[in-house]
């Protein structure tokens, strides 16, 4: 396989008259959208010779925004208490409701686009339809502000992260709260699931990203990667690789699969306080207090990620062609990346002298080279191990349930006496 090359700026927007608070990518990928602490929300046409536009209604702060899986309706949240639907065209036509007593702080869709999931500083977190923005039901045993709620991709989980040191997960049908991860250094200011919805990362005020298994409640991996607070993260969604975003002025991006730091990026004067991958997650973008947007394109996974999908059928377990489900890829590892530093070309425009640095991680000694290289070809045989198995106690339970559903409830048997 070729070396994949090294995350590359693309392009930068600037237009907000305060820090950037949330970004997201329409899925068809023409548009990017932006909220500010200047009340506006923004969205910027990926073509560059078309203009952006600029959304005005909420009265305070819009804290977040998020495009709909079908990219017709853009969701954003603000300090005014409200929630608006915008319909991301020339005209920005919205309709607004009063969602919550307090600054809300999140809006998130879920997977199917039919819900939303709303959190606040009034301590609770609000479920919504998309149609006609009805109130469905209110999770409220947090007892401090909540930062951040979103949904796990098939709809049936809630995560929320909250100022009381907890990240809770929700059973949305029993809306019951089915455990709490408890974080005793500090606040978690953002919480999302792997796009597997296995697992759960966290950005937390204490400097450290964490990533919880949610079937046994334990967790995976703790970097200490960031000198400053961890304000946002995000999953590619080949699920090997998760992107921070810190008041240290960086951006990490982290090899979920090898456990390590695979890069840092440099840029942003001031804290970085949001990040983002597109759906395909050929690019990502961040947005910090310097009021800058900018567009990045990933490389460092256009080969792994683009062959996975192609062999994903292919590399599925035996049983898995037999029972005709589909199941998650066998983990590809990437090449290591060039341990020179690489620097991008300056954006146009503000900052002038502003060089966007995107540095791999030094290596270890060339003495022991062999020896880690060696290492970690056996992690990699144990991690697809692990991922075949896991594969087959997936099918085994799935093939369980199917019979049990089918067979329903056993017959009493009569013997002669």
């Amino acid at each position: 396989m070729e070396r994949p090359d090294d995350p590359s700026l693309e392009r930068h927007f600037k237009g907000h008259r305060d820090t950037i608070t949330s970004l997201d990518f329409n899925p068809n990928m023409k548009q990017l959208a932006s909220g500010s602490m200047d009340s506006c929300v923004m969205v910027w046409n990926m073509k560059p010779q078309m203009r952006a536009y600029r959304f005005v209604g909420h009265k305070d702060a819009v804290m977040s925004v998020e495009f709909s899986p079908s990219g017709h309706l853009l969701a954003s949240a603000s300090r005014d208490k409200t929630v608006r639907l915008w319909v991301p065209s020339i005209k920005g036509e919205s309709t607004v409701f009063k969602a919550h007593t307090g600054t809300v702080r999140s809006v998130s869709f879920s997977g199917d686009g039919q819900s939303m999931v709303t959190s606040s500083d009034d301590k609770t977190v609000k479920v919504w339809t998309v149609h006609r923005q009805k109130f469905l039901f209110s999770l409220n045993q947090h007892i401090n502000w909540v930062r951040c709620a979103r949904f796990s991709p098939d709809g049936r989980l809630i995560v929320s992260a909250s100022d009381d040191k907890t990240i809770k997960l929700w059973d949305k049908t029993s809306r019951e709260c089915i455990h709490s991860f408890c974080e005793q250094a500090g606040f978690v200011n953002y919480v999302d699931f792997h796009p597997s919805g296995t697992s759960i990362a966290a950005a937390a005020t204490d400097n450290t990203v964490k990533v919880w298994d949610i079937r046994m409640n334990k967790l995976l991996q703790h970097y200490q990667v960031h000198s400053g607070v961890v304000n946002s993260l995000s999953f590619h969604p080949s699920g090997n690789y998760l992107i921070t975003s810190s008041n240290d002025s960086t951006l990490k991006i982290l090899d979920l699969l090898e456990g390590r730091l695979l890069y840092t990026l440099h840029g942003h004067q001031g804290a970085v306080t949001c990040v983002r991958f597109s759906r395909e997650g050929d690019f990502f973008t961040s947005g910090g207090s310097d009021e800058q947007i900018m567009v990045w394109k990933t490389n460092f996974d256009s080969s792994t990620y683009s062959d996975l999908l192609k062999h994903r059928v292919r590399e599925t377990d035996v049983s898995a062609m037999e029972t005709k489900t589909r199941c998650p890829p066998k983990p590809t590892r990437p090449p290591p990346p060039d341990r020179a530093q690489l620097t991008a070309m300056e954006p146009p425009g503000p900052p002038s002298d502003d060089w966007i640095n995107a540095q791999p991680e030094p290596s270890n000694l060339h003495s022991v080279t062999n020896t880690l290289e060696h290492i970690v070809g056996q992690l990699d045989i144990l991690t697809q191990t692990v991922a075949i198995l896991e594969q087959r106690l997936s099918l085994t339970e799935d093939k369980l349930r199917e019979c049990i559903e089918k067979r329903g409830p056993a017959p009493t048997r009569h013997t002669d006496t």
